[in-house]
């Protein structure tokens, strides 16, 4: 039986206030849905402590390290189509772009039951149309799901990320994964599997510069 989600309660951690730098850089990716991406922290600080889906140490840095570090890969995305992101979890990035992007549709790939359930609350608390939320694994959908842009973050390296996110790719679609300091590395130890999948070369590009004090390092490739 699925344990029942409720809303946020105000027991737990407290949200985090934006900085000064972070409100600016918040207010320039989200726009008018800024209550929303507000909202949207509330919920990871709360329930998404609680449901276990991030721990507790998360809560002070969730704008800066997650929330703000997603969302700026909102620019990189097409300006219309589909974005499939594989391991969702607490709807990083996928939540985060659909807030910034309302405009693309975006399919969230998430094997677990309890983080399906609370994906889904947090969509409707959202009023998210742009999303929806499969529960799988990925290489479960390969013939349902066909994306202009496939995402992960957090969920493997390179070498295994490759052969579970190519399948879901429109053939002149795109892969853009969150990657951190390794990101060379992984490149390096997954050349078997970017020939085999017949990708391009992986470009590595870092995001947010001019406006994050931890700014977003993607990877980002295509078939050939």
């Amino acid at each position: 039986m699925t344990e029942p989600i409720s809303e946020p309660a105000a027991e737990l951690e407290p949200v985090p206030a934006l900085t000064a730098r972070e409100r600016e850089a918040a207010e320039a990716l989200f726009g008018e849905r800024l209550a929303g991406a507000e909202r949207y922290v509330e919920h990871l600080c709360t329930t998404g402590i609680s449901h276990g889906l991030l721990g507790p140490r998360e809560v002070p840095r969730m704008w800066g390290r997650h929330v703000l570090n997603c969302a700026v890969l909102g620019s990189e995305l097409p300006e219309s189509g589909t974005v499939a992101d594989v391991g969702s979890g607490a709807g990083l990035p996928g939540i985060a772009l659909a807030l910034v992007r309302p405009e693309v549709e975006f399919t969230l790939i998430e094997p677990m039951e309890r983080r399906v359930d609370w994906l889904d609350m947090v969509i409707k608390d959202l009023s998210l149309d742009n999303v929806q939320v499969i529960r799988a694994r990925a290489e479960e959908v390969a013939d349902e799901v066909m994306a202009d842009v496939v995402t992960a973050r957090a969920v493997s390296a390179l070498k295994k990320l490759i052969p579970m996110t190519v399948p879901l790719l429109d053939d002149k679609g795109q892969l853009i994964f969150l990657k951190g300091r390794s990101a060379e590395a992984e490149i390096e130890a997954a050349q078997k599997a970017l020939k085999r999948f017949r990708l391009r070369a992986p470009e590595i590009h870092v995001l947010g510069r001019d406006m994050l004090e931890e700014p977003t390092t993607v990877v980002r490739t295509s078939r050939r």
